[in-house]
């Protein structure tokens, strides 16, 4: 399954990511002179009429097009190269093209995940229906609560109902759980309902390590109380409410993501909690062992994250060109030669280091590593 999982999961994840970049680019006229799924040495590949290298390469680990005028697939631009272009050198290059179209080129390959994510959520909606709690206000009433729980000591009694955390209203006990889970170590504002009156705790979160049936271990928040009903019925809807629920789903994932990556950076989450290539791998095949539906969910996080990461502002990635546009908009004018030339370098030299970080982290997860 994991074999057979990492392909499944990230070659037509990838795939589409590109195809977003190489659409869009030829809509507006720019030549692409390959498009590669996976990296380095080309294990079979074909040339089209428009003169594209079409090719499937050794490495899976991702892809890349490579349009007219791009020094390499990072699309880093080749400075000299670009000033001294001649007008037919200058047709159809990526780096001659308006900046705006240079923009929605770069853009377009995440935007292409994050319709993908959109999608496979409505498909969900539209076939499952809506999961409406049975029963709202006993979903956040609190029956009972576990042997070491945080919320009792903080002073809230079974039959308390819990209305909001940090503000945010609760709409169920699965609304609760997300907004708690997240925040290991922190102490969370809430609002209760006791006997018709509103009254306020400060609810410490237990930091507790999680494990799932196939031995991967989390860090998650658990306060320790346990609902008086949990029931969901599921609520059909048409295609208009099922793209907006979608819509709302990949929001709610996008801010966990965020704060998380915050978290790393400020130390409340260790970066050993960091994935990479093996772990995706791993959880894929471990997915698509549990069936289609897990799988496919899953496909839909991991394509939310690609968008996510390629929208980061490092250079060499789509987020990177992306602040490279938005200065040259600001400025009037591009960065200077030396200034990209420097910037991508660094990007360049923090994706590998970063990929290598995270693959040795995987590495040292899997079981054969003992702990």
């Amino acid at each position: 399954m994991y074999i057979l999982g990492f392909p499944l999961l990230l070659g037509p994840l990838v795939t589409l990511h590109e195809l977003g970049h190489y659409l869009v680019g030829r809509w507006f006229g720019v030549q692409a002179e390959a498009f590669s799924v996976g990296f380095g040495k080309e294990l079979y590949g074909w040339t089209d009429k428009r003169g594209t290298r079409w090719k499937l390469s050794a490495l899976p680990l991702g892809g890349y097009v490579q349009f007219k005028g791009d020094m390499n697939p990072a699309s880093i631009p080749d400075a000299e190269a670009n000033t001294q272009a001649s007008p037919a050198e200058r047709d159809g290059s990526f780096h001659h093209a308006a900046l705006w179209k240079r923009a929605l080129i770069v853009f377009a390959g995440p935007a292409t995940n994050i319709i993908v994510t959109l999608a496979i959520f409505a498909a969900f909606f539209l076939a499952l229906g809506r999961p409406v709690p049975a029963d709202p206000v006993e979903q956040l009433t609190i029956s009972a609560f576990s042997e070491q729980s945080t919320a009792r000591e903080a002073g809230l009694q079974a039959g308390d109902r819990i209305v909001s955390v940090e503000g945010r209203k609760m709409e169920s006990f699965f609304d609760l759980r997300r907004a708690v889970m997240l925040y290991p170590g922190r102490t969370l504002a809430m609002t209760v309902e006791r006997e018709g009156n509103m009254r306020q705790f400060a609810v410490p979160v237990a930091a507790i390590e999680d494990t799932d049936q196939f031995g991967n271990k989390s860090k998650i928040g658990l306060i320790g109380v346990m609902p008086a009903a949990a029931g969901f019925d599921f609520k059909a809807v048409g295609p208009v409410n099922a793209v907006g629920l979608a819509v709302d789903e990949t929001i709610s994932i996008a801010k966990m993501m965020g704060t998380g990556i915050v978290q790393i950076f400020t130390g409340e989450r260790s970066v050993k909690e960091l994935g990479g290539p093996v772990t995706i791998g791993k959880v894929a095949g471990e997915q698509l062992s549990l069936g289609w539906r897990d799988f496919v969910n899953f496909a839909a996080l991991i394509s939310l994250n690609l968008a996510f990461i390629n929208l980061l502002p490092i250079p060499a990635l789509d987020g990177g060109h992306l602040a490279f546009y938005a200065a040259e908009a600001i400025r009037r004018k591009p960065v200077g030669p030396r200034g990209q030339e420097v910037a991508y370098r660094a990007g360049v030299a923090l994706v590998l280091m970063l990929m290598i970080f995270v693959t040795i982290n995987d590495l040292a997860k899997l079981p054969i590593f003992g702990k």
